[in-house]
């Protein structure tokens, strides 16, 4: 067990390779109830959340799911978000459990003048994650709500396990899952009946530890170590959660120009050639000079590959560029890659 942002989280259960291995192969469960929700409603509700976030809740329909970005002045990342369309005029905000009171904060300031709502409603949720290719047939047998037609970044109403739940086709694993919003004092009842409904499909609890190796085999940015404050949209690789389709939202004049100029520095992957595991903060290097830092970085359980995630200028950044990276005073020769590292096949 770790402290994180006042929450008390597991970093594992059984192992984490044992419980990354199951994501990958069958299922696990993670407690993610730490996670921020921020709801947003009223008449100019969507005039609100157009403007703070970068992507085009238009072009949501109710029960649809977007990933998008809060951005500052300077197009960077307050934080990233999910954006759930519950009602024409209401809006749902998954937020990083560390910058939920950053974030209300920011978007109260934001919308002052729009006839709109916020409220943190963060205490009202409960949220458990079932990730993996078991968790249909697992979820399935808990829930009257029709999975198959679900589809990803879709969600639905209705109740898992007894308890009324908003179940959306999402996760932060790089598998097919959902995610399952219920009353706090449920969880423990649905969590216990998800176990022990998957027992015969060798589903595991997961802890922290896990959903990181898993989300970075993915190429999931991960706020505080791959994007934050000082990074733009465009840096992070994430252009297309930009919509240059809207007029305005904040940051938009920023993050146009670098599109137009290009960016100085890029955020890419690269693989260890040599033996070593790259650690978030250690430096990167080419022809002596150190060019950047890597901001995540292990070995993966499933792939058995040591990879990263940096970022290094962006005239460096091309696929097959050699590295090194400093591991404790020892240069070792990595290489950059594609994203993502893994993909998992439909």
């Amino acid at each position: 067990m770790m402290s994180f942002a006042s929450w008390e989280m597991p970093v594992e259960y059984s192992g984490v390779i044992k419980e990354h291995l199951a994501v990958r192969s069958s299922a696990g469960i993670f407690d993610v109830s730490h996670m921020g929700e921020i709801e947003i409603a009223g008449g100019e509700a969507l005039k609100a959340v157009q403007h703070i976030s970068s992507n085009d809740a238009s072009r949501l329909r109710v029960g649809q799911i977007q990933y998008s970005a809060l951005t500052t002045l300077s197009g960077t990342f307050v934080d990233d978000i999910l954006i759930y369309r519950l009602s024409e005029n209401h809006f749902m905000l998954v937020v990083n459990a560390a910058n939920t009171d950053k974030d209300y904060n920011w978007i109260s300031e934001q919308i002052e003048g729009y006839s709109a709502a916020i409220v943190n409603s963060s205490s009202r949720y409960a949220l458990i994650a079932l990730q993996g290719p078991s968790a249909i047939k697992i979820l399935e047998q808990t829930t009257g709500i029709d999975l198959m037609p679900l589809k990803y970044y879709w969600f639905s109403h209705g109740e898992v396990a007894n308890a009324r739940a908003i179940v959306s086709r999402t996760g932060y694993t790089g598998e097919d899952g959902f995610e399952i919003f219920v009353q706090p004092n449920q969880a423990a009842g649905v969590w216990n009946t998800l176990l022990e409904v998957g027992k015969n499909a060798k589903i595991l609890p997961c802890g922290l530890a896990a959903r990181d190796t898993l989300r970075l085999e993915a190429a999931m940015r991960l706020y505080g170590n791959d994007i934050d404050e000082t990074t733009s949209v465009l840096e992070a690789g994430l252009e297309w959660i930009v919509s240059w389709e809207k007029s305005s939202f904040i940051g938009r004049e920023v993050l146009e120009r670098q599109k137009n100029t290009g960016t100085e520095r890029q955020l890419v992957g690269f693989e260890m050639i040599e033996p070593g595991i790259a650690r978030h903060g250690y430096e990167v290097r080419q022809d002596g000079l150190k060019i950047g830092i890597v901001t995540s970085g292990t070995k993966t359980p499933y792939l058995n590959k040591a990879i990263g995630m940096a970022y290094i200028p962006a005239d460096r950044a091309r696929v097959g560029t050699e590295l090194e990276v400093d591991i404790r005073g020892r240069l070792a020769r990595a290489q950059v890659t594609s994203l993502p590292f893994y993909k998992r096949s439909r």
